[in-house]
């Protein structure tokens, strides 16, 4: 704002000039919020540059031209050269350049570039995490120019309401966040040439021997990510059941029928299980001990974006990307947080009573809310995650309106577990009944609620199961009315689902919040998984078995993790982002060089699989597949390795059942929980 003094004969006159700011927003829906919210009227005039629509709203004297961008505006491409590797000449380009499927985008690029002329400064009121600082000083450096930047600055919120937007721009930072912006800027250019070059270096050396059109997709997030659906995998096809027995009894006291646990959850020998059976069926147990032991469950702390989509899977089979989506349609509205978070913690500077006060006039909600305010302790709990740019997920108190069945069923967990965060302890008494029969001991266990907690406040989400057992005494006689053992065997682990895919990437530390679930969605695009519990394909196994062999870096955990720590530091200012950006590139130059040399194995290797062929050299198969055969075995590396595990296996058989060797097969090759690997085995072996 400038002041212009005009000096006359009789009086001195002031005129205060109005400054102009260029606001530039991520999405449509985001400027028009923030444009009504930052009018002085709450009316801010609407235009439009060509297509595209923006806001001029007046604010304590300022005028702001409010305008949006629809994602990335700019991405990144070689600067020359063919289809080929290794690449590392990269520039930034506009998106409609660089893909015409994408061609929409130059609207609005051509719009906020128009809308610039004659602008005082410039304000990235972009979501604050890396993508949007980098959205927005893409768009101010090439798109208006360097000159622009040293005249903007940053809008920093977590909510769309208008107290929020308000206090955000009287709050506004002197300058770009330019920490996170090179932190978005070197991973997108470190994520790009790693994606670009091993995509490029995989789809090459396959064309080498195949007819292939298929573009062969690998990455530094990707390659691990599918590492970890490959090694469970393994594990199922490799799996081998052992037998157990469990023993099941049941006691009547004054007419009711209540189960009993016996001492030893499982039995190895089957002889053993007759022993129980035979000694305690239909005899009489002495109560020697009750245990009664009251515990605290503390409430749950307020959802970062993983746990969302861990429990909007458990909950409505939502997958994460789907949850994600339907987060961002009601951060959009104003409806809850900022849903990228990593955090469990809600700030003291929230105001939680005003969010309850506002929930308190929706009749769902009405009841819980106003029993919340009458306690007048309003600090929800707090988890251990932790995000300097967001709090935890929770709502803003205002009304949704018009949500899709998607967008309520999260709106309504999101709620309920703010709620259940400021709730109290659910107390519950854990009574453990010990009876001895014969030289054994079996267990009568109950549990009591004492006192509901949060629990009340979670609903549907949290089901109480209590388990009551009758008054009871030491020295009591109980009969033992029912007593059975029956054989079970041992399963293997669950495939992955894509919520706990996710949960495994973040317990790894690969991947951000925002940008896990689009990993997943991408190797399903590829074809290197199926199904909703997650198998690995043909492709995806010869992809990650090639590279294992050949470029292991490529898959490997602790660079991609190492990598996600330095690019927080660069994020806090810790780290020079040129120094973490040169040392990721002398490792992708090393895996080059290593695929490189390794290039016509590795071609071979994906196209014998591909289509069915014997071996790579010319040599001799493995009897069960197409893979090389050890030199002393008949066998490939993995049927040697699961032949000697069954060999193992047989004598844990043997002590349990008195099997012999081919009945022990045959017994296997029937059993759903044996893997595919053993199953090829064993038909080998008994052909």
């Amino acid at each position: 704002m400038d002041t212009i003094t005009i000096i006359g004969e009789k009086c001195i006159i002031f005129i205060i000039l109005q400054s102009r700011y260029l606001v530039i927003t991520e999405k449509p829906s985001s400027a028009r919020k923030i444009a009504h919210a930052l009018d002085d009227s709450s009316s801010p005039r609407k235009g439009k540059y060509g297509k595209v629509s923006f806001y001029v709203a007046e604010h304590k004297g300022d005028e702001l031209v409010i305008v949006s961008a629809v994602g990335h505006l700019y991405t990144i491409e070689q600067k020359k050269g063919g289809w080929s590797y290794p690449v590392y000449d990269i520039e930034w380009v506009p998106t409609y350049e660089s893909n015409k499927k994408l061609s929409y985008t130059k609207q609005y690029l051509d719009a906020i570039i128009g809308l610039a002329n004659k602008i005082d400064g410039y304000v990235s009121a972009c979501d604050y995490d890396q993508e949007g600082s980098l959205i927005a000083y893409n768009i101010i450096k090439h798109g208006i120019g360097d000159q622009a930047l040293t005249k903007a600055r940053r809008m920093l919120y977590s909510t769309l309401t208008s107290k929020e937007l308000v206090s955000a721009w009287e709050h506004i930072t002197p300058s770009l966040d330019y920490s996170v912006v090179s932190a978005g800027k070197t991973r997108h250019e470190t994520d790009w040439l790693f994606g670009i070059n091993l995509s490029r270096a995989l789809t090459l050396a396959a064309r080498r021997f195949l007819d292939f059109k298929k573009v062969l997709s690998i990455g530094r997030v990707q390659g691990p990510a599918l590492k970890f659906v490959y090694d469970l995998e393994q594990s199922i096809q490799s799996f081998i059941p052992t037998p157990y027995w469990k023993v099941y009894a049941e006691t009547e006291i004054e007419g009711e029928t209540y189960s009993l646990d016996y001492e030893k959850q499982t039995l190895k020998r089957e002889i053993h299980a007759r022993d129980v059976a035979r000694e305690c069926r239909g005899k009489k147990g002495k109560v020697n001990d009750i245990d009664e032991q009251s515990k605290n469950i503390a409430p749950p702390s307020p959802f970062n974006l993983g746990d969302l989509q861990n429990d909007a899977y458990k909950h409505f089979k939502m997958s994460p990307s789907d949850t994600l989506k339907a987060a961002e349609k009601l951060y959009l509205g104003a409806y809850i947080s900022y849903p990228r978070t990593e955090s469990n913690k809600i700030p003291k500077e929230i105001n939680v009573k005003e969010i309850l006060e506002e929930l308190s006039k929706n009749r769902k909600y009405e009841e819980e809310s106003k029993l919340l305010l009458g306690r007048k302790r309003f600090i929800p709990k707090q988890g251990k995650g932790e995000d300097p740019a967001h709090p935890a997920i929770h709502p803003t108190g205002q009304r949704p309106r018009q949500l899709k069945k998607e967008e309520k069923n999260i709106y309504d967990l999101i709620v309920k577990r703010f709620m259940a965060s400021l709730g109290e302890d659910l107390i519950q008494v854990d009574t453990t009944i010990s009876i001895e029969v014969k030289g054994h001991t079996f267990y009568l266990r109950g549990i009591l609620t004492q006192k509901t907690g949060w629990t009340q406040f979670y609903g549907e989400y949290h089901k109480l199961k209590d388990q009551r057992i009758p008054k009871i005494e030491i020295g009591q006689i109980v009969p033992i009315t029912s007593l059975s053992t029956r054989r079970r065997y041992t399963r293997p682990s669950s495939r992955f689902n894509p919520s706990s895919l996710v949960r495994k990437m973040e317990q790894e530390d690969i991947g951000t919040k925002a940008t896990r679930s689009n990993i997943i969605d991408t190797l399903y695009q590829r074809g290197y998984v199926k199904s909703n519990k997650i198998k690995i394909t043909e492709l995806g196994e010869v992809t990650i078995e090639t590279l294992q062999t050949f470029c292991p870096d490529i898959i490997k955990v602790e660079f991609t993790r190492i990598l996600e720590k330095e690019l927080k530091k660069i994020e806090e200012n810790q780290k020079d982002p040129d120094k973490v950006f040169s040392e990721a590139m002398e490792e992708l130059k090393s895996i080059l060089e290593d695929f490189k040399k390794n290039e016509e194995q590795i071609g071979r290797s994906i196209s014998n699989t591909i289509l069915g062929k014997r071996s790579l050299d010319g040599g001799e198969s493995c009897k069960v597949c197409n893979r090389d055969k050890l030199e002393d075995s008949v066998f490939c590396q993995k049927h040697t390795d699961v032949y000697n595990r069954v060999e193992d296996e047989f004598q844990q058989w043997r002590y349990a059942l008195g099997y012999q060797w081919v009945e022990y097969l045959e017994k296997l090759n029937k059993l759903s929980g044996t893997g595919g690997y053993v199953k090829e085995v064993i038909k080998f072996i008994l052909r």
